[in-house]
């Protein structure tokens, strides 16, 4: 799991998995920038991180300017690039009817167009290294979808073919892509919608019953996407590439059809 030596970046890095990764890859030695479009948070992760190996950039991953900025900030920093975490993310609700177009683009800039701007400055540097990794945050809305959620699981289904396509392209210059599917997971985003969709239950009731629905029984942690983005990031991993890797407790596993004999 060591990745002394590397260097990576991790968009949507100050909050929730993105930030679960950016503390793992510390913790194994590498530096890490961190980048996300809230200066806030950004100051809460040098003090939860607290490695001098890490730096913090402010930028959104929707606009090409910022992602061309990022990339520059991290060679400047530490000489190139050899892993990219592609963590940013947001969730909204609406079908196709009452989703507004704005909300649409909104998703698809940041879930999608993100992996793309990011991806776009940061693989020619990967390649200068003689080769790396691209994690891909997408989930596993990628294949069985919620109702009501007509942009994000789009979104998430996009990150999951994007993942092949890069996969292919980038193959000869030894660059992996893969994406990591979770399930639930509890983060700040989950305790979002729990609290949204609570009713008269509380949201830390709602996230139990959610976890129930996972045959391990439980939502997942941070920590166990941290692991796992953590071993696509190293050596270990160099036979792996489009693949979509489902982190799920068992969901996909349950939902499968039993056809009657």
């Amino acid at each position: 799991m060591d990745l002394t030596g590397k260097t990576a970046i991790v968009t949507g890095g100050s909050k929730g998995m993105g930030l679960g990764i950016a503390k793992q890859f510390c913790n194994q030695g590498a530096n890490v920038v961190v980048c996300a479009n809230d200066s806030v948070s950004l100051e809460e992760v040098e003090r939860v991180i607290g490695c001098d190996r890490l730096i913090t950039v402010l930028a959104d991953v929707s606009k090409q300017a910022d992602m061309k900025m990022l990339t520059e900030a991290t060679v400047h920093a530490f000489g190139g690039v050899d892993v990219l975490v592609n963590a940013a993310g947001i969730q909204r609700y609406g079908t196709v009817i009452d989703t507004p177009e704005d909300t649409w683009d909104e998703v698809m800039n940041v879930n999608v167009k993100g992996i793309f701007l990011a991806a776009k400055y940061a693989l020619p540097e990967i390649d200068k290294r003689g080769g790396g990794s691209v994690i891909n945050i997408a989930s596993v809305q990628a294949y069985a979808s919620q109702t009501n959620v007509a942009a994000y699981t789009a979104s998430k289904g996009a990150i999951v073919a994007l993942t092949r396509a890069m996969a292919l392209d980038h193959a000869d210059a030894g660059i992996r892509v893969n994406a990591i599917c979770p399930a639930a997971i509890d983060t700040p985003m989950l305790r979002w919608a729990a609290d949204l969709w609570k009713g008269d239950s509380t949201a830390e009731a709602t996230i139990e019953a959610w976890g129930k629905g996972h045959p391990i029984g439980r939502v997942g942690t941070v920590e166990e996407v941290a692991a796992l983005a953590n071993f696509l990031a190293t050596d270990y991993c160099k036979f792996m590439t489009g693949a979509d890797i489902k982190l799920d407790g068992g969901m996909l596993s349950k939902l499968g059809i039993i056809l009657p004999e």
